[in-house]
């Protein structure tokens, strides 16, 4: 899949459909005349412009459609809201290299590489729109074809969904059991990392849909619920306390997976170094104990504050789950309610997942 660029995000949403430069650029593919759009009005985009006409007027789709049957650039101010040059002439620097071929989508690259600004090019001839910023260059997709892509991509989060439960159901029913593995965690890490990857990649279509992707969106939202706090419990509950400081934060430690390729996220041994551990394959086998954030967060109305209380006072899981209620109410923060509260709610958790991993 290809990678998301946060950026290129932003840029698709201001070009999404329903929005008032989408319709333009339509009209213009449409009616076949091709078009050079600059969406910036910094100095150094200024400096690049000769001749043409100072128009000063707001966006429409009507007028970019009109002023697009002139050859030349059009020119618009930051926020896309206003026109400033229309039949503009472009004179990038000679020497900033392109790998397009025709006139137009050459001085956009170079335009757009030289100045790192917005550019848009409309190809009269094979009737795509691209954009380019810095030097990154995204083709514009027809509509149809990305909601095929968005489906498709939603069924197999779908699917790994359903993989990444089932994991985590297993990972509960180990962890009662107190026979947890160094494998058994990256498995779920790994599975956990997967489903966000899709999620991104959903995410970069339901921009580029705008107000067609309503229903992918409230799909998407439905099918990583919960996915990524779950993954830094975990993280939170088996990071190895021997990593330095600064990259024990559970985020820190996502965020790194998150920059790795989809073969790297599959290697097993990766996930297992940045937790801390080793990555020989005999470390695979070896027994860990979660510190108990993602169980005790399923209880009921416990909060966090009182949860690192019980972590801090008990260490890890099993000791939590071995204590008394009078020694859980000697935790700050615990009364006799809550402690009966938590031995109860640990109860029925031990009883649920071991259940459901049979199901």
């Amino acid at each position: 899949m290809e990678e998301i660029d946060e950026k290129l995000l932003d840029i698709l949403k201001i070009l999404a459909p329903g929005t008032i430069l989408r319709d333009g650029l339509e009209n213009i593919l449409r009616a076949q005349t091709g078009g050079l759009i600059i969406v910036s009005d910094k100095k150094e985009v200024l400096e690049l412009v000769n001749d043409g006409f100072k128009i000063g007027a707001s966006v429409t789709p009507a007028r970019l459609y009109e002023l697009a049957k002139m050859d030349g650039a059009i020119v618009l101010d930051q926020e896309a809201e206003n026109i400033l040059f229309a039949n503009a002439q472009l004179i990038p620097d000679p020497t900033v290299g392109s790998s397009e071929t025709g006139t137009r989508h050459k001085t956009a690259e170079r335009v757009a590489r030289q100045t790192g600004e917005l550019v848009i090019a409309i190809s009269q001839r094979r009737s795509i729109i691209t954009i380019y910023k810095k030097d990154s260059k995204h083709i514009l997709e027809d509509i149809r074809v990305v909601l095929v892509k968005a489906n498709q991509a939603i069924q197999t989060l779908d699917k790994y969904r359903s993989v990444f439960d089932q994991a985590l159901t297993n990972l509960s029913a180990l962890e009662f059991e107190d026979l947890v593995t160094v494998s058994d965690v990256v498995t779920v890490i790994q599975r956990t990392e997967m489903v966000l990857k899709i999620q991104r990649e959903i995410e970069k279509y339901i921009s580029e849909l705008g107000s067609e992707g309503r229903l992918i969106k409230m799909q998407l939202e439905e099918l990583v619920s919960n996915v990524k706090e779950e993954g830094l419990l975990l993280i939170e509950d088996y990071i190895s306390e021997e990593l330095e400081e600064d990259l024990t934060h559970p985020e820190a430690v996502l965020e790194s997976l998150t920059d790795w390729s989809s073969d790297e996220i599959l290697t097993l041994n990766t996930i297992s170094k940045a937790l801390g551990y080793s990555g020989s394959v005999n470390a695979f086998d070896e027994s860990v104990s979660p510190r108990g954030y993602r169980i005790l967060k399923k209880i009921p109305r416990l909060p966090m504050p009182v949860i690192e209380n019980l972590v801090d006072e008990f260490k890890d899981l099993q000791a939590i789950i071995r204590a008394s209620a009078d020694e859980l109410d000697d935790v700050d923060g615990i009364g006799e309610v809550r402690a009966q509260a938590i031995k109860d709610g640990l109860r029925r958790l031990r009883d649920q997942v071991l259940l459901d991993r049979h199901i």
